[in-house]
């Protein structure tokens, strides 16, 4: 039997792409500086971590004009609803497990 680690999403066990996702499963869509200013990370480290996710399907990222200033939003895709979902269920069996590795029943 192999621990439950083995079942966490790498793409969104990083702490940043964490915060990230958990950020964004909150709401409909996030502009790029709520969500830098949210998770505090650099501008540079913030299009690095969505690119992943973007990459591995998780995220879709959209850019507009508001004014003469153009924004970029970030949003979820369903399948980055769902990797959310999945994560968080395996950190929650995770805390749940007794010493000993065996998992409690369901």
């Amino acid at each position: 039997m192999s621990h439950l680690r083995h079942e966490l999403d790498p793409v969104i066990h990083s702490p940043v792409r964490f915060s990230i996702v958990a950020t964004l499963s909150a709401v409909e869509r996030a502009e790029f500086r709520f969500i830098r200013d949210t998770v505090e990370v650099s501008d540079s480290a913030l299009s690095q971590h969505l690119t992943t996710l973007e990459k591995a399907g998780y995220a879709a990222i959209r850019k507009g004009q508001i004014g003469r200033r153009t924004t970029t939003w970030v949003s979820l895709t369903s399948a980055g609803h769902d990797a959310f979902r999945q994560h968080v269920a395996v950190l929650n069996r995770i805390a749940a497990q007794p010493p000993g590795g065996s998992e409690p029943p369901r």
